[in-house]
Formats: structure tokens, C-alpha cells, sequence
């Protein structure tokens, strides 16, 4: 099984907020204005240690998902709260610090914690390599106050938490046993607000090359790196010469190891400023076949593609991550087929397809909620290619061609929004019903998808055949 996580994901099928241009600093430059935590380890003992800025009832979590799979709350098996009289616990779709009295929670509070590897839903998850150094994701710890546990209920599941009163926490890094790495660097200790990226705690080796910085588990297969040192400069490449620069020249990869699991081919990442993150586990990966090789590659297209969907621009809403993922796919695909001819397109296109097609019955925008990220990816990758025919018939042009303009025009806010997406639809396609169409998968679903998506590609002038009711790429 192929995994794919975050821009976001996140992106990555995050809200991703800006980088804040803070450098390395001091504890005390930590802001009186927000809150402020410090996370320490001490051996085998984790202590996250908080103090709030202001009294509120309730601090909820930005970082809120579940568990893959399970579908649980990561934080509520990992964390424990040592302050007497705070309870942890999930309210609706966020994992909150709530008062038992139902007064202010206190100012100042400590929570023990036990890292571990989990396969979050559409969010950043910890690294624990096998030589015990461990990679938490700085955005974890951040909490806003909310004025009473109905409110939590109440909030948006894809609301942009930094968007909240009292933004992200000002949190310090620190190990007992030594140096943590920090954007790159071996530092003793750092502070900074809204550091979107990992922070590594250990002794994993950073190597650093001309056009990557690597931090790999030790146990990982060689393979995965050599085929990684030798594979991301040159899809980069590509990306950079067709859509202009990306939000990292030189990114850092970061790279673990869960083991040859039985019956498994896994592999899950995500992307933040300057940063690939990359878990892998089963026996499926151990060795470089011909399969596993062309999905790992693929993998490092999609991955990579982030730093200019998701990272030069993001969307605006967690709701809009069809535009991140199923851009990133296309991405990736059109760069395998450019980079490897004899590479199967046509196969992973009319996968996209079959899957959007098996859970676009109900809203895609509302997919992830359900837990049901493939949507996101599938059914974006098929809007994708609407607009890829729609850009072909219009000027000759590919995806590359209809995304640069927009990624162009959305450089200075670094926001692409829906509207923006779908009036450039528009513009190339000429076909208003084209979009309603579009809008209508993404805001209420359809009984009958494939119908749906053959009326689509009719109009945009994808070739495609129907057979028993599939949609099928001709």
C-alpha cells in the first residue's frame, strides 16, 4: 500500500501559513503576546512545559488530526497532563486543554509526553528513528484560547488556526544530552515562533550535498537515499524550468524508517519551508524493484511539486486541498512521463479517475472530515486534467502551462484560492457549465460520479470510453 501524507501534506493538506522571518534566539525573546512552551528532553523523559498569555476556560490544539486508519486522537495516547485540576481531551474535531472547574485553565501547566510513529491524517507526524533520534514537528504545540467548550464544537474543522486571536506558541527546543538540529544547523537550543519545520532530536547524521541536505535513519534501505540524492535535483529541475522558481534552491530531506513490516509497501511524507519529510516501512521497500522503484520516484515528484503548490502558494482553505494534492499529482505524473518515457501515465491517470469517481458521491470539499483523503487527491488530479485539455485545445499548452500564471499572479500573497483556480478555468475553456459542474462534485457530490466526470471530459476534450459505467482514458 502506497501512503501519502501531508501538504500538507498539507500540505499538506494544511492551511499553511506564512514563515515567519525569525531567526535563532534566546528564551527570553519569546513574545509576552502569545503563548509561550518549552519543550525538553531529558533522556527518555519528554516534558512540554506552558505558559499562557492570558486566562481562558479552554486551549485548543491547531494541530488536531487523528490517526490514520483508527481514526483517533494521536495526542490523547501520547501526552499527559501533570498540572492537577487540566484535563486533555477531544471536543468535536480538536483536542483541547480544559480547566476541570470549568475556570481558566492555569497560566503555567506541564505535560509529559512519549513520542511515537503514527500515520496522521492529512497532518505533520513525529519521526522516532531506530537509533532512537527523534523528529517532532514544531506546529504540535501550538494552541489558541476559546471561551468555552460548546465554542470548540462550534469551530470550523478546516479553520486556519494562526488566523486565531493570540497566534501560534513561541516555543523553545532543548536536549539534555546535546545539540538539536534546527533549520539545518546544530544549535543548543532555539526559539521561534511559527517555525513550520521539524526540529531533530539525537545523533542521525546530516550530510550535506550540493543540492540536498539529507537526514537519514541509519537502518533505512541505501537505495531510498541513492535513488532520492539522485532523482529530486532533476524533477526539480524540471519544475523550476517550467514554473519558475520554488520555495527551496536546496531543500533539506529528512528521512525514516519504521521497519520491514509484513505485507507492506508504505511510504508517507509531507513538506515545509526548506523541508521534505519521508517515512517509510515494509518489506515491499526493502529492495529496488522496477515497481517500487518508479513509485518511490513518483513519490519524490509529488513531494517535491509542494514547494510551489503549498509553499510559494497555498490554498486558502483546508476545504480547497484538491488544488495542493491533485496539482501535485499531475505534477508528479507529467514529470515521470517526461524524465521516463516507457513510465505507464496513462495507468496512474486512470487511477486517479477510477478513485475520484468510487467517492465523489459525496462532497469532495467535505472529504477529509470523512476521512476520506483520496478523494482530495484523485478528484483534484481530475480537475487537473479538465484543465490540461482545456489549455491543450486553447493554445497547445499542458498543466505546466495553466498553472505558471496562476502561481505567477498569487507569488506576492502566497494564496491561490478556488475562485482564482476556476477563473482560469474559465478563461481557457470558455464553458461556464464546465466549472458549475466542477463546483457541484466539490460542494454536494453526485449519485452517479462517472456521468458527472464523462460530461466533463466531453466538454474539456480528455479522450475517454465508457465501459459498464467506467470511465475509462483512452
Amino acid at each position: 500500500m502506497l501512503r501519502t501524507g501531508p501538504a500538507v501534506l498539507a500540505a499538506l493538506t494544511l492551511a499553511l501559513g506564512g514563515c515567519a522571518a525569525a531567526g535563532l534566539a534566546s528564551p527570553a525573546a519569546a513574545s509576552e503576546s502569545r503563548p509561550a512552551v518549552t519543550v525538553t528532553r531529558d533522556g527518555d523523559s519528554w516534558t512540554a512545559d506552558y505558559v499562557l498569555d492570558r486566562d481562558a476556560p479552554v486551549w485548543a490544539f491547531y494541530s488536531s488530526s487523528l490517526i490514520m486508519d483508527a481514526r483517533r486522537p494521536w495526542r490523547l495516547e501520547q501526552w499527559r497532563v501533570l498540572t492537577p485540576g487540566v484535563v486533555l481531551e477531544r471536543i468535536g474535531d480538536r483536542d483541547v486543554l480544559r480547566a476541570a472547574d470549568g475556570g481558566p485553565v492555569p497560566r503555567r501547566l506541564r505535560i509529559a509526553f512519549t513520542p511515537k510513529s503514527e500515520n496522521l491524517e492529512a497532518d505533520y507526524s513525529i519521526l522516532v528513528f531506530t537509533d532512537g533520534s527523534t523528529a517532532l514537528p514544531s506546529g504540535q504545540f501550538d494552541v489558541f484560547p476559546v471561551d468555552s467548550p460548546a465554542a470548540v464544537a462550534e469551530l470550523p474543522r478546516d479553520l486556519n488556526g494562526h488566523e486565531m486571536e493570540g497566534g501560534a506558541a513561541t516555543v523553545t527546543w532543548r536536549d539534555r544530552a546535546g545539540p538539536i538540529l534546527f533549520r539545518g544547523r546544530r544549535v543548543a537550543e532555539a526559539t521561534e515562533a511559527e517555525a513550520e519545520t521539524y526540529v531533530l532530536f539525537g545523533e542521525a547524521d546530516l550530510v550535506e550535498g550540493e543540492r540536498l541536505i539529507t537526514v537519514a535513519d541509519p537502518a533505512l534501505p541505501a537505495w531510498i537515499g541513492d535513488a532520492i540524492e539522485t532523482f529530486a535535483p532533476r524533477v526539480a529541475d524540471l519544475y523550476a524550468e517550467r514554473l519558475g522558481p520554488g520555495q527551496s534552491a536546496r531543500p533539506t530531506i529528512m528521512m525514516s524508517w519504521d521497519g520491514p513490516t509484513d505485507g507492506m509497501t508504505s511510504m508517507g511524507g509531507s513538506v515545509m519551508p526548506g523541508l521534505i519529510v519521508m517515512a517509510f516501512e515494509g518489506e515491499g521497500v526493502v529492495q529496488p524493484t522496477a515497481a517500487v522503484l518508479a513509485m518511490s520516484r513518483w513519490f519524490i515528484g509529488h513531494e517535491s511539486a509542494h514547494f510551489w503548490l503549498g509553499q510559494v502558494v497555498r490554498y486558502e482553505r483546508a476545504r480547497d486541498a484538491w488544488i495542493t494534492e491533485g496539482g501535485a499529482d499531475m505534477m508528479a505524473i507529467r514529470a515521470m512521463q517526461r524524465i521516463d518515457p516507457d513510465w505507464d501515465a496513462r495507468a496512474e491517470l486512470q487511477k486517479e479517475v477510477d478513485d475520484c469517481v468510487a467517492r465523489a458521491d459525496e462532497p469532495v470539499a467535505e472529504a477529509a472530515g470523512r476521512g476520506e483523503h483520496r478523494a482530495t487527491y484523485a478528484c483534484g488530479a481530475v480537475f487537473a486534467m479538465i484543465a490540461e485539455a482545456a489549455q491543450r485545445r486553447a493554445t497547445g499548452g499542458d498543466w505546466f502551462d495553466f498553472l505558471k500564471p496562476l502561481i505567477d499572479a498569487s507569488r506576492a500573497d502566497g494564496v491561490l484560492t478556488r475562485d482564482e483556480w476556476l477563473d482560469a478555468l474559465d478563461a481557457v475553456s470558455g464553458d461556464q457549465e464546465t466549472r458549475r459542474d466542477i463546483e457541484a462534485l466539490l460542494d454536494q457530490g453526485a449519485p452517479d460520479a462517472a456521468a458527472v466526470v464523462a460530461r466533463l471530459f466531453d466538454r474539456s476534450g480528455v479522450a475517454y470510453g465508457l465501459e459498464d459505467g467506467r470511465v475509462v482514458l483512452g
